[in-house]
């Protein structure tokens, strides 16, 4: 293991210096220096990986397909993962998007009825230094049992803890000279704080782990849970991971990554967007991978959606794993007797249902008025704590299963909502939010994933809209772009000068995205890696500084 020569770590935040000094401490800054040297090299090596694999798919014109090399992991019926602790035995609704430096909402969740909280430093979380610590901190107090009005940790649901992809990085620390990794900095202040105090209240370790895309990248994430029960003298397999299946090729090698992290498994889960948009990105130079409009013609009924949830509940429940499915967005209206309530809660439950009649052991709801529905939901349809006993063993997923692409168009009206959520979503994120609301339902980092991937996908292959023959180019959208704004100055309540500056802003830098030649693989990287988001989070910080107030509250 290389020697750590320095460490360089940023002065805290405005009005967290608490914080900050309680989570930075000597031996916590030794720690995270150690798990970054003696992993960043695998780090380089599975995202140069993918670059490789990327550029191969795209110089032979390949498709993915269940690998030759693997087939004796696959087709061995005997191996199993290990039993998840009882905690984990029912995972019927987890509630999901949960940005943890929303402190009021994290309390809620806590107090909620619902089995686990996806505690989100990815999909649904801005990563500004501001929001890490504080996000972190409020781990930490829950864990310690700091929050006088949440219930003890060993009653509270259960934290499914979600640290960020391998695609992102920290910018606010330095170890031999280079930031370090994203996901190394969220997990290695979890684990150092909380870890063992989780594990004595047989309340964890358990995390989430995203953007996963091969069973290589699980070989690594397993090395690093173990080597971090080694040094913090937890036993081996303490740590529970559910790994997100969201990228298409990482669906052909889901038993290869249970099978890598057959000792720290706690599943596979599966969800829609990041998934959709997975194809967009290794293969939307491709006119045969032409993706519909997703607001008419894609959903988890269609075939390559419904066939790779059926694939993970199969190769879970076959695996003794547990399969969970994605997140319920939208949001129930305040008036319970009106009609918009009864169908948006009909639609939900209409979908959900898909997914328990599938097997699924659980899924996830923003909405916290969805919680006992959905819970009601299994309890009416399964009877038990999961569906590990539907082993779907007739079923048969082929690759063209995998990758058939749903028919349809697109439409005017998806086009512009398209645009929208990936406009605002940018202009959430220089505001240091990672989600936001928009006609009715949550969206986050992966609805402005799939948002903006159509639309450049749309402009590189020049289609044509149902409504009326017009070519999708880019002066359309750039004049729809310029139509919208006052549309989307109301969805924002722009009320200042700066508003509307920042606004211009995300406009201009969607534009940039989707009309780049080459595909950025991850708007999040693309956006925290851009100075001009780095710069608007000085500016708050600065303006912090000069007004005395708290940071959270200009967020």
């Amino acid at each position: 293991m290389p020697a750590v020569t320095r460490v360089e770590l940023e002065p805290p935040p405005p009005g967290l210096e608490l914080e900050h000094q309680t989570l930075f401490t000597g031996e916590a800054l030794t720690f995270l220096a150690e798990l970054t040297t003696t992993f960043q090299s695998e780090v380089d090596r599975v995202l140069k990986l993918r670059t490789l694999r990327k550029a191969q798919l795209d110089l032979t014109g390949d498709l993915p397909g269940f690998s030759a090399a693997t087939a004796h992991i696959r087709n061995n019926p005997d191996w199993r993962v290990s039993p998840v602790p009882a905690r984990l035995q029912c995972r019927h609704v987890d509630i999901g998007d949960l940005a943890p430096c929303d402190t009021d909402r994290f309390l809620q969740a806590l107090q909620s009825p619902a089995q686990g909280i996806q505690v989100d430093f990815d999909d649904g979380n801005c990563p500004t230094y501001y929001n890490q610590i504080k996000g972190i901190y409020n781990v930490y107090q829950a864990v310690h049992n700091q929050f006088h009005n949440a219930p003890p940790i060993s009653q509270a649901p259960i934290l499914m803890l979600r640290p960020r992809a391998w695609n992102m990085v920290e910018h606010c620390m330095m170890a031999n000279g280079r930031e370090v990794p994203g996901p190394l900095f969220d997990f290695g202040l979890l684990m150092f704080h909380n870890g063992n105090l989780l594990f004595q209240n047989q309340s964890g370790p358990f995390f989430y782990l995203s953007k996963v895309e091969s069973y290589l990248e699980a070989r690594l994430w397993n090395q690093i849970f173990t080597w971090t029960e080694h040094k913090l003298g937890l036993p081996i397999g303490s740590i529970k991971a559910t790994v997100l299946i969201e990228s298409v090729l990482a669906s052909f090698e889901m038993d290869e990554i249970l099978y890598e992290m057959r000792d720290h498994s706690a599943g596979l889960n599966c969800g829609i967007w990041d998934y959709s948009a997975s194809f967009v990105n290794k293969f939307g130079q491709r006119p045969d991978f032409l993706l519909p409009d997703r607001s008419k013609y894609v959903n988890m009924e269609k075939r390559f959606l419904r066939s790779y949830m059926d694939l993970l509940v199969q190769t879970c429940h076959r695996r003794g794993a547990l399969a969970t499915g994605g997140m319920a967005a939208l949001l129930l209206p305040p008036d319970k007797n009106s009609t918009l309530y009864s169908t948006v809660l009909s639609t939900v439950i209409r979908l959900k249902l898909l997914e328990i009649k599938a097997g699924v052991d659980g899924f996830m709801v923003y909405d916290m008025d969805f919680i006992k529905p959905m819970q009601k939901l299994f309890q009416v349809h399964t009877k038990r704590e999961n569906q590990l006993h539907e082993l779907l063993s007739d079923l048969k997923v082929t690759p063209e299963d995998l990758l058939s692409m749903p028919a349809g168009g697109v439409t005017l009206f998806g086009l512009k909502h398209n645009i929208a959520v990936g406009i605002l979503f940018i202009e959430a994120w220089l505001t240091g939010r990672g989600h936001f609301f928009y006609k009715g339902q949550v969206e986050d980092s992966a609805t402005a994933e799939i948002s903006r991937s159509q639309v450049w996908q749309w402009i590189r292959h020049q289609v044509r809209l149902e409504d009326d023959g017009t070519t999708v180019t880019r002066a359309l959208v750039q004049n729809l772009v310029r139509e919208m704004m006052s549309h989307l100055k109301e969805a924002i309540h722009c009320r200042t000068v700066r508003d509307q500056q920042r606004l211009d802003t995300a406009a201009s830098m969607f534009l940039e995205v989707v009309q780049k030649n080459d595909f950025p693989e991850f708007l999040t990287t693309y956006l925290n890696l851009d100075h001009t988001f780095l710069s608007s989070q000085s500016l708050h910080q600065r303006v912090e500084q000069d007004g005395g107030g708290q940071l959270q509250s200009k967020l």
